[in-house]
């Protein structure tokens, strides 16, 4: 019997305790389980060479039709590089300043973790520290950059299975393989010719710890961008290679001056790049390097057109109120050779030849006498210049008074808004609508009695290529940025030939002495004018030779300008681009046919007597 006070035996005490020691047990089985199924699902799910695969979408490097480059977009990335073929220095760079115990855990540092945390804690946020390479490699080939809790505990997960998977050399090869190294450059063989020119196998210390110091910071330590930032992280490295005896003092001593030798800079967009780029795009695979496209621009045509571009529009156009300008050029089967789409790409991406929609005023017009031509007239038809009202509305000519008649070649010569509406009253709108589809204008049409006055929002190469169908005598042109060599042949209609020669009489008329006689180039030339309500758009589009040019100009507000019409800065600026052309030998040269021979007053009077009794004689 137990004495007062003496507490009783508890019999239950060791059942208690085998009952802790069951739960723990089936506990730590639970968690063997799911971490035998992570293991299984990661090794099912997660290919192990994905750090070593290209990257989706290849660096794209756009070159000129004459060989120069023009652009690159997209990240670059080269074959993946093994441990073993390196200089022992090399890899040994990223170890001393990445992970000095790499070679000694499985895949987590529980020191750097701790350091990490601590930091964390003392901050009140996540930050990047604590990761091994092993880690890192995990999260750049299989994670995404959040940092949050549970993707650091992801990436714990995949470092074990990597560290099971692989050797540690087969790690670091794939770490090296695949890591950024700024500028769009993944991977140490894309940066060792990126920086210095040559394959990761002949770098030399310096230029090894210089690319182990940039990983931290790719931007910030760039050292084509920040030089004196990148040699203090360089000179780091090289303290921490010393510490882990990767290298001796001697070898430090014997470090020479780096030079860096960046590839050439090329600018990643530009008016032309951004409309061409995805066309490329669709085309590529997945593969190491960089792809080289050619495209259909010509250099000399594009800085013709620059020049063309910038000289009137800082000239003229500043004292007219003209803030913008694009310009595009075409050949015959559709390929763009010169495109310019606003005063400056650095100031403004915007591309207002390809993205602005914008009233083409009476360059329009090309369609109404189109469809007058298919309806059966011809230049020297003749057409009512008489005022009209349709729906309320009446239309006014810009420079001459209306009344009488005119021929339809001097009424488009002329420009004539009022003998415009009547042709599209006599012709029906739906027909002049079917003649800028069929020349291949593809915006929204308002059919309204303004329709013949070019209301209707287009783009200019829109517009440029269907004066291109014109000109090629194809109907439609589509615009192209690159040839695909198998692609078959564009289809295209063909004109009745009558129709085409009425209206390239038209086109040339209102060049030779209609309101585009500034576009005058000492060739036949063909084109139209337009001008909108207030003076805020202008535009020129002709073709001569093999080139078709479409200019506009005008303010991204909408603002009017001072008097300019199309006649004057776009005509300007088309003549100057053309005529530079000619003269460097990039247009086509087509002489005028020579004048006829002179009439003797004899072989008139001898004609008009053969005609005579040739109709009395039924000859």
């Amino acid at each position: 019997m137990a004495h007062p006070g003496t507490p009783e035996p508890d019999d239950e005490a060791p059942l208690r305790r085998r009952g802790r020691l069951g739960r723990i047990f089936l506990l730590l089985m639970v968690l063997l389980a799911a971490a035998i199924v992570l293991v299984a699902w990661l090794s099912w799910s997660l290919p192990v060479s994905r750090a070593l695969d290209p990257l989706p979408h290849p660096a794209l490097v756009l070159v000129t039709a004459d060989g120069h480059p023009l652009a690159r977009r997209g990240a670059y990335k080269e074959a993946p590089v093994a441990v073993e073929a390196l200089p022992a220095y090399v890899p040994a760079a990223f170890v001393a300043i990445e992970d000095r115990r790499f070679y000694h855990h499985f895949g987590i540092d529980p020191i750097g973790i701790g350091r990490a945390i601590a930091t964390d804690l003392r901050l009140r946020r996540m930050r990047e520290g604590g990761s091994t390479i092993t880690q890192q490699l995990a999260k750049t080939a299989f994670l995404t950059n959040d940092r949050t809790f549970r993707r650091k505990i992801q990436e714990v997960f995949i470092a074990f299975w990597l560290e099971i998977r692989l050797s540690k050399n087969e790690i670091l090869s794939r770490y090296l393989s695949s890591v950024y190294f700024g500028d769009g450059v993944f991977g140490l063989r894309a940066a060792a010719q990126h920086y210095f020119g040559k394959p990761p196998e002949k770098l030399t210390l310096g230029e090894a710890a210089t690319l182990a110091g940039l990983v931290k910071a790719p931007s910030a330590l760039n050292p084509v961008d920040h030089p004196q930032a990148a040699a203090r992280r360089a000179r780091l490295v090289i303290g921490a290679m010393l510490d882990t005896k990767a290298i001796t003092p001697e070898d430090a001593r014997r470090l020479r001056r780096i030079r860096i030798q960046p590839q050439d800079p090329l600018p990643v967009g530009g008016y032309f790049a951004d409309w061409a780029a995805p066309q490329v795009k669709q085309a590529l695979d997945a593969q190491y390097g960089e792809v080289r496209v050619k495209t259909t621009l010509d250099s000399r045509l594009q800085r013709l057109a620059e020049r063309a571009v910038r000289g009137e529009l800082s000239g003229s156009g500043r004292r007219l109120g003209a803030g913008q300008a694009a310009l595009v050029a075409l050949r015959r089967d559709g390929a763009v050779v010169a495109m310019v789409g606003g005063r400056d790409y650095r100031e403004s991406q915007f591309n207002r030849a390809v993205q602005a929609r914008r009233q083409p005023g009476s360059a329009f017009k090309l369609f109404v006498y189109l469809a007058a031509i298919r309806d059966g007239a011809r230049p020297d038809s003749m057409v009512s210049d008489a005022p009209i009202t349709v729906g309320g509305w009446t239309p006014k000519n810009f420079e001459r008074n209306s009344g009488g008649s005119l021929t339809l070649r001097d009424a488009f010569a002329q420009s004539s808004n009022i003998a415009a509406v009547h042709l599209a009253q006599n012709v029906g709108r739906d027909r002049v609508v079917q003649a800028a589809r069929d020349l291949g204008v593809t915006s929204p049409l308002v059919n309204d009695a303004t329709l013949p006055l070019g209301t209707s929002e287009m783009t200019l190469l829109e517009l440029t290529s269907a004066y291109a169908a014109v000109a090629a005598d194809r109907l439609p042109v589509k615009p192209f940025a690159l040839y695909d060599p198998d692609a078959p042949p564009a289809p295209g209609a063909q004109m009745p030939a009558a129709d085409r020669l009425a209206l390239l009489e038209l086109l040339q008329a209102a060049v030779q002495e209609g309101t585009g006689r500034a576009a005058r180039v000492g060739q036949p030339t063909f084109g139209k004018t337009g001008t909108t309500q207030d003076h805020r758009d202008a535009l020129f589009v002709g073709f001569t030779g093999d080139i078709i040019v479409g200019v506009w100009v005008g303010n991204d507000d909408h603002s009017p300008m001072r008097g300019v019409t199309g006649g004057g800065l776009p005509a300007e600026i088309w003549r100057d681009f053309v005529s530079g052309a000619l003269n460097a030998g990039l247009v086509e040269r087509v002489r005028p046919p020579p004048p006829p021979p002179p009439v003797e007053d004899h072989d008139v009077v001898g004609g008009f007597i053969e005609r005579f009794f040739g109709r009395l004689f039924g000859h």
